[in-house]
């Protein structure tokens, strides 16, 4: 397949990268700055700045799928403003190539961990979690709030497990929808290669179109 990847050189686009590449992939990079990303093969990168829908829409069009990892940036000081308008650039960009399939990474803090209640409105998230992260996360619980209604793109939303860590590639994972998933009493992790798998495997093998879905050990 010829996929487009958009957050690359972060935590998660990082693992993602070579996974596509490592299964025959065609991919297209789009970033700001190209000499981040290291030449290989069967690897193209177009210059774009994603927060600018036509930028967006003529680096990804002839492709069959994008990938989104967007961020950016847990520092930056408009985070939540930032991604907001660049998620919405993304998915306008999309639309305006004529590409159907996208797959956005989103956060943990959306998924529901009672009826009703989610892990972004517990105390422990509130009082435990650092101040800086708390607009991003709040800025991927709208963005799946507001692609839900999204019905031109076959979109799926993955939220990972609460623990993302560096680890190695195990080649395994489970799959859960809405919940946060759990080891025992305490939340599920995963190391980012093995995110990049199942992100891989949903675009390989869609199973959640139009829906959220999440992952972990």
């Amino acid at each position: 397949m010829k996929i487009a990847l958009i957050g690359a050189t972060g935590f998660v686009g990082s693992a993602i990268l070579p996974e596509l590449l490592n299964r025959g992939h065609d991919v297209t990079v789009l970033a700001r700055n190209p000499a981040k990303v290291s030449p290989q093969d069967k690897l193209k990168v177009a210059t774009a700045d994603v927060l600018d829908s036509a930028q967006v829409a003529h680096a990804v069009k002839g492709h069959d799928a994008v990938i989104s990892a967007f961020n950016p940036g847990w520092q930056e000081p408009a985070l939540y403003d930032l991604f907001m308008k660049g998620s919405l650039a993304i998915r306008e960009g999309v639309k305006q190539a004529g590409v159907k399939r996208l797959l956005i990474v989103g956060g943990a803090a959306s998924l529901f961990v009672a009826p009703g209640k989610q892990l972004f409105d517990t105390p422990a998230f509130q009082e435990h979690v650092p101040a800086f992260v708390i607009p991003g996360a709040r800025a991927a619980r709208d963005e799946l709030n507001r692609i839900r209604t999204e019905t031109a793109l076959e979109w799926s939303f993955l939220s990972p497990p609460a623990n993302l860590f560096d680890g190695e590639r195990r080649g395994a994972y489970r799959l859960g929808e809405e919940t946060l998933l759990m080891d025992g009493d305490k939340p599920a992790g995963i190391s980012q290669r093995d995110l990049a798998i199942a992100i891989v495997d949903e675009i390989e093998t869609p199973r959640h179109l139009r829906k959220r879905f999440t992952v972990a050990y």
